[in-house]
């Protein structure tokens, strides 16, 4: 306190501190940089969804536009919808897509399911090497098993004897070839759902003296129900809009996705590949939609999971477990080992010496070693361009201070990918970006447009695993950093990337493999001196070169493979390095 005293004068105590103009200045500067840093956090948020509102809303925009517009461009509302559906195709189209895409839906779920079953309630020997087998066609385009099947029950199959007469070509070739690409996708879902059971719920049901036949219908078949119907969601949106099936082995049974291709390749009838695009668009729409409300359920139900559950020893569970795999670890071995010895007969059936003459692409129709090349730089392209796009707007919106309605908006146009189809998305491309009036349309028919495009496309799934390694980060990174004066950028590349990296490197690979994989998303975009090998497997087909066509599918394959080892090779590399800590509190 100061010191006071009657006739003397009033002196302030030395210890007493004073807030000097330095200070007041300090504090004002490093509100001033608080209040910058929120605006510029918050442009480039807004930047990213100008991005991806010119990616994806934009050319969508332009699609449904074109739905109601006649070739000269007048405005004629749903006169083309009304032709198209008085002409037939809506029955022949739209609803052989529905049965064959629920069927689908119906094996590979069920499937699915069984071998998730094997994998996590038995204990089985060996069950990295089977989730190895089981997860190989997610490597593969969609048409490696279109070829294979042609030359498995074809009309000169091996195995032709074993349709009784039916024909493969048609929806029979498409629900096998569509069972097979999209089993992986429904497994990885189901997998995660039943590695999370309480265990807790087993032991009362063990306690209880249930059965095991009770103890599966009410305890196991309700823990996975949510895991279950995003499965479900998930293969019906996959096989309902893919393109290289049924356009291989389909023959003159017509889905949506072919009619899209015949409208714009086949008849030049721009405006109807528009319409029929809605009409694949709404299906697409309608599951992506039911899904999200499926994912909101399970997030508030999740946290009850909180005692793993561990299988105990039972030889019976296990033969059961191995009956459950069997047929589909040997139906995916049979369709890429057909695809492989394909790729090196020399001419099928006449003559079955085994040579390296399909490899040599410069001698058949369809881009030869050029699309591979184009290819690898497709991919690679994406993968760094996706990468960095993907995690640095998931950066801005986990880690950086955001309006919530911003952050909200950006949520949408990240998830909106996952409802559109890449054929509808590939075709909106067209409308957008060939425009004339569009001053980027110098882009139409490069390689860059087709790495737009792949990103655009796959966005959705990069983004979903970038924000879930950030938000497993806790938030005082960012406190701690501000209080050592260390900013947000700091702490993003000395403290975020090296925690992300494993996440960042799953990322890296989703794109590059799906870049190498896709068909329906470039089918329409590519060029003269662009086209991909997923492409040139198609033309090669089309052509009648199918041995070439399975030997660059198999080079596809082989190549993603690769990139898988060199991914695991790096992550295992990152585990050492960056999260030792983790290692030793084990």
């Amino acid at each position: 306190m100061p010191s006071f005293h009657p006739g003397k004068t009033f002196m302030m105590d030395s210890s007493v501190p004073l807030t000097s103009p330095s200070r007041r200045a300090g504090a004002l500067s490093e509100l001033r940089q608080r209040v910058t840093g929120r605006w510029l956090f918050a442009l480039l948020l807004v930047l990213g969804c100008a991005v991806l509102s010119l990616l994806v809303l934009a050319p969508l925009y332009t699609l449904l536009s074109k739905s109601v517009e006649n070739k000269a461009g007048d405005f004629v509302g749903l006169d083309n919808f009304a032709h198209y559906l008085s002409s037939g195709g809506i029955e022949s189209a739209f609803f052989n897509s529905l049965w064959v895409a629920g069927l689908s839906t119906l094996v590979v779920v069920g499937l699915a399911f069984m071998a998730a079953w094997a994998l996590t309630r038995t204990r089985l020997p060996m069950t990295g090497w089977i989730r190895g087998v089981l997860v190989l066609p997610i490597l593969a385009p969609s048409l490696l098993p279109a070829i294979s099947l042609v030359y498995l029950f074809g009309n000169q199959g091996v195995l032709k004897s074993w349709l009784f007469g039916a024909e493969i070509y048609g929806p029979i070739g498409i629900i096998m070839g569509s069972c097979f690409w999209t089993f992986p996708h429904a497994l990885m879902i189901l997998l995660t759902a039943m590695d999370n059971a309480d265990g807790r719920h087993y032991e009362a049901a063990t306690a209880l003296k249930a059965s095991p036949w009770r103890t599966f219908w009410t305890v196991t078949v309700p823990g996975a129900r949510y895991g279950l119907v995003s499965a479900a969601f998930v293969v019906f949106t996959l096989v309902i809009t893919d393109f290289g099936v049924p356009k291989v082995i389909g023959g003159q049974f017509d889905v949506l996705a072919t009619d899209i291709y015949k409208q714009v390749i086949g008849q030049q009838k721009f405006e109807m590949g528009a319409v029929v695009s809605v009409l694949l668009l709404l299906p697409a729409m309608l599951a992506f939609l039911a899904d999200r409300y499926v994912q909101r359920k399970q997030s508030a139900s999740f946290t009850a999971r909180s005692v793993p559950y561990r299988p105990r020893q039972d030889h019976r569970r296990d033969v059961i477990g191995a009956v459950m795999l069997a047929p589909t670890v040997l139906f995916i071995l049979a369709i890429i080992g057909m695809a492989v010895y394909a790729s090196f007969v020399t001419f099928w059936p006449y003559n079955l010496e085994l040579s390296l003459n399909n490899y040599q692409f410069g001698r058949m129709d369809g881009g030869g070693w050029g699309a591979y090349t184009n290819s690898l730089q497709m991919a690679l392209g994406t993968m760094v361009i996706g990468t960095l796009l993907v995690f640095f707007n998931a950066w801005l919106m986990e880690r950086t201070p955001q309006p919530r309605l911003l952050t909200g908006v950006f949520q949408f146009l990240s998830l909106l990918p996952l409802a559109v189809p890449g054929l509808v998305l590939g075709l909106s491309y067209i409308f957008f970006f060939n425009h004339p009036d569009n001053p980027i349309n110098g882009i139409y028919g490069t390689l860059f447009i087709l790495i737009l495009c792949t990103v655009s496309h796959f966005y959705a799934v990069s983004h979903l695993t970038a924000v879930t390694a950030l938000k497993q980060l806790d938030q005082e990174f960012e406190a701690v950093g501000e209080s050592l004066k260390a900013s947000r950028w700091r702490v993003l590349f000395t403290v975020t990337l090296p925690l992300c990296l494993p996440a960042i490197l799953d990322v890296a690979l989703y794109l590059f493999v799906n870049a190498m994989t896709t068909v329906s998303a470039v089918v329409f975009l590519y060029g003269h001196d662009s086209q991909l090998a997923s492409v040139a497997v198609l033309n090669m087909d089309e052509a009648g070169d199918i041995a070439p066509a399975a030997a660059m599918a198999i080079l596809i394959t082989t190549t993603c493979a690769a990139a898988k080892l060199i991914q695991g090779g790096l992550r295992f590399w990152v585990d050492r390095s960056t999260r030792a800590w983790r290692q030793g509190t084990e």
